[in-house]
């Protein structure tokens, strides 16, 4: 996970390791090999990811979620919003998939909207899925049990995080100042140190 307060180059380095910025010196490896090594197309074929400004387009909850990858069956679609927590929701609409979500999900709360561009991200199984605030709008409980799923995906799941909530449960949180990671641990290991990031977790 990334946290860090405002300005400290979060979504920069998100940009980095998505390929739209180039860094001035060093490389970035995935799995062993360089994005020149990979591509950038088949760099961004393994990676989900939803930003905090994702978009949602003026079509139906299915071509939404099937918005990357056109020709998915029902059956995938389904299955990604499972993992988004929003299926049953779907399900209540007059028309379930094939309902109309509005001009940039204008019918749909801020919740769900996030939900589905969460379905959108997971629906290929990426190998990568990087989250940038895409918890946002949720309740508690909806978040906990997206938390859940993303434990079980086999998937290096990146979270960027301004509520500290949500990266409790990360294996390692990296702590971002100025551009620099000025600390890393877990979130028990960084309360104790007593540092930036338990500044941040004791913020109102």
């Amino acid at each position: 996970a990334l946290v860090g307060p405002t300005g400290a180059g979060k979504s920069t380095l998100v940009r980095l390791l998505l390929g739209l910025y180039r860094p001035d010196t060093g490389e970035i490896r995935y799995d062993g090999h360089t994005l020149d090594e990979l591509g950038a197309a088949r760099l961004r074929r393994q990676i989900g990811v939803v930003l905090q400004d994702s978009f949602v387009i003026g079509g139906t909850v299915r071509e939404n979620i099937a918005l990357n990858q056109p020709d998915m069956s029902l059956a995938q679609v389904m299955e990604a919003a499972r993992l988004a927590g929003i299926h049953e929701e779907i399900e209540r609409l007059p028309m379930q998939y094939e309902s109309w979500v509005g001009e940039g999900g204008s019918a749909l709360s801020g919740g769900q909207r996030q939900r589905l561009v969460l379905a959108r991200a997971l629906a290929p199984r990426p190998r990568i899925l990087i989250l940038d605030e895409a918890t946002s709008h949720l309740d508690a409980a909806t978040e906990a049990a997206i938390q859940q799923t993303l434990d079980r995906l086999h998937a290096t799941c990146l979270i960027v995080a301004h509520r500290l909530s949500t990266v409790r449960r990360a294996d390692r949180i990296l702590v971002l100042e100025r551009g620099r990671i000025v600390e890393q641990g877990t979130h028990e290991q960084l309360i104790g140190q007593g540092g930036l990031y338990s500044r941040l977790h004791a913020q109102p």
